[in-house]
């Protein structure tokens, strides 16, 4: 049984668990979706509305259990101008610099045991094979083509480490699902990026990204409570969050709150969760900051 890095133990605070989480009737804030569309530029936008006579005690038992608290910071500290917009992630002392001043590719690793040797931290960034990961990667440094957009989903079969900032990796993963990779390569998938969360040390985050723009997906609950089960820290960010409900379809807002109320079914805290798209900006800014706050945890 392999041992998990003491730096990873400290940042898992998604226990995975089969008790439901209190009602969410009981709490003295609601998330606000109302930023879904458009872009804010302030990252400490309040994102949720107080209602009236709340105790403190109410108070800290939302934030323990339906906010993500940051290290440094207790849930009693909390105040709603500290919650990320279009998010439930509560900015900490640990949040920095966020800015993304140079990227460079590093490489691509056929195996995890391939992967650059140096202890730098590094997000991995998971998801369906259409979920939006290339354009997500392309609008987090700023720069066209870093990784890139194939219209035939699952190209992407190799590990590849990104440098941002000489300091830190962002790591994009093969995409699952539907992906149009040989028969062998599907087969292999499931093997090939396990062994890379379960012995990657370096690893601070997998960033799960989920499609706002259809409803909740099984295969990417089944990765969630995956990635639960072994104590492997995650974000899930929600993708494709400008589309427009369609004749057929529900608003991102809708399907994200099915999502939540799925994933709570197995998470008796709710992992950090962020709204995001590639094509206005939105959440960009906040999810570095929230990534920030991680990755100097990590080194300190």
């Amino acid at each position: 049984m392999m041992l998990m890095p003491a730096a990873r133990i400290r940042l898992f605070t998604n226990r995975f668990s089969s008790l439901l989480p209190p009602s969410p009737s009981s709490f003295p804030f609601s998330l606000s979706f109302r930023n879904s569309t458009s872009h804010s530029p302030s990252p400490t936008t309040v994102s949720a509305t107080k209602t009236p006579k709340i105790s403190v005690s109410d108070a800290a038992k939302f934030a323990r259990t339906i906010l993500f608290i940051p290290p440094g910071i207790t849930p009693e500290e909390v105040t709603e101008t500290m919650i990320l917009t279009g998010s439930n992630i509560v900015l900490g002392p640990y949040a920095g610099d966020a800015k993304v001043k140079e990227v460079q590719f590093i490489g691509s690793s056929v195996r995890p045991k391939d992967c650059p040797k140096d202890d730098r931290p590094e997000f991995a960034m998971l998801g369906r094979s259409n979920v939006g990961k290339s354009s997500l990667i392309n609008s987090l440094v700023r720069k066209k083509e870093v990784a890139l957009t194939s219209k035939k989903p699952g190209k992407t079969q190799l590990i590849n480490h990104f440098l941002v900032n000489r300091s830190w990796y962002l790591v994009d993963l093969p995409g699952y699902g539907f992906a149009n990779a040989p028969e062998s390569a599907r087969m292999d998938w499931s093997s090939f990026t396990k062994g890379y969360f379960l012995n990657r040390e370096s690893l601070v985050s997998v960033l799960l990204l989920v499609d706002a723009s259809v409803p909740p997906q099984k295969i990417d609950l089944d990765c969630a409570n995956w990635l639960g089960r072994n104590n492997i820290p995650m974000t899930i960010v929600f993708t494709k969050c400008d589309k427009t409900k369609n004749s057929k379809g529900k608003r991102p807002d809708e399907n994200i709150k099915s999502f939540q109320e799925l994933i709570q079914e197995n998470y008796k805290i709710h992992p950090p969760w962020i709204m995001t798209s590639s094509v206005t900006g939105l959440g960009r800014d906040e999810l570095l900051l929230h990534m920030s706050q991680l990755r100097n945890y990590w080194d300190n």
